[in-house]
């Protein structure tokens, strides 16, 4: 059995608390570029300027892509052959949070739902365990931001509805978020499992990194299908109009009851803040 100390997880989540919100990834610049480079709406074109512009003064200044730091979001894989010393993992990766968000002078944005007092420090963390075979501890983190969250949704589709019902409910729910959620969105969607092992689905979906498609080709085709459609929409980058109204789309498919077809769609914003660690 692995041992890893507890300090090693705390400051390794604190560095891509920080990390995460102050670098664009390098999956979701390539697809910027590409479709910055193929935008005819001079509308389109400034806000895609404005959007690399603000990404080059967050590398050079220190300070956040976005003034919302989001909650901390995790996907954690567990070997089998290794624990943590000196306190739980999810102690552990609440405390690296916490570390994180107040060093990095992130903002704090969780509360308590219904008298919304913030709890001061952005914990606690939402984490997502999975157990895996091996010896390491791979964390993937997301600052995911409200207005993009706040344009998710989960339903429970009649099975007969199929594709076409999951199409139209995917395509009517980015229509109706319009600028919200600061476009190009990521969509991620989740399909099948239980009402709320979907919607973990669609977050899950957001981890994988901008431009790989499903490993599977049939659903690979799925995703480039509504890709395609979403864009047709001409919400265009931040709502101005333009061809890319989506950066990417990914769907994550389980078996579901007979009776059941659960749909998720969780959208991420254009910044798309994720980073992971192999411990």
């Amino acid at each position: 059995m692995r041992t890893i100390k507890a300090e090693t997880v705390i400051d390794a989540v604190a560095k891509m608390c920080v990390s995460a919100n102050r670098y664009l990834p390098e999956d979701v610049r390539k697809r910027f570029e590409e479709c910055a480079a193929a935008e005819d709406s001079p509308a389109a074109k400034e806000v895609f300027r404005q959007i690399k512009e603000n990404w080059e003064l967050a590398e050079k200044s220190g300070l956040p892509l976005c003034q919302d730091t989001g909650l901390a979001v995790y996907i954690v894989d567990v070997g089998e052959d290794v624990k943590v010393e000196g306190m739980t993992l999810r102690e552990a990766i609440t405390e690296g949070t916490r570390k994180g968000y107040e060093e990095g002078f992130l903002r704090k944005s969780s509360c308590d739902p219904l008298t919304r007092k913030n709890t001061g420090d952005n914990t606690p963390a939402i984490i997502h365990f999975d157990i895996v075979p091996g010896d390491k501890i791979k964390i993937t983190f997301m600052a995911k931001g409200g207005g993009s969250e706040n344009m998710s949704r989960v339903t429970m589709l009649a099975p007969a509805q199929g594709w076409a019902g999951i199409k139209k409910f995917v395509i009517e729910r980015v229509a109706e978020a319009g600028p919200n959620p600061c476009p190009p969105t990521m969509v991620g969607i989740g399909v099948g499992g239980t009402f709320e092992y979907s919607a973990l689905l669609a977050k899950k979906s957001l981890m994988r990194k901008v431009g790989t498609p499903s490993p599977d080709p049939e659903i690979a085709k799925l995703e480039a299908e509504l890709m395609e459609d979403l864009n047709k929409l001409g919400i265009g980058p931040m709502g101005l109009g333009g061809k890319t109204t989506v950066f990417d789309v990914k769907i994550e498919m389980r078996p579901c009851h007979i009776a059941s077809l659960p749909l998720a769609v969780n959208i991420q914003c254009h910044s798309s803040r994720h980073e992971e660690v192999v411990l």
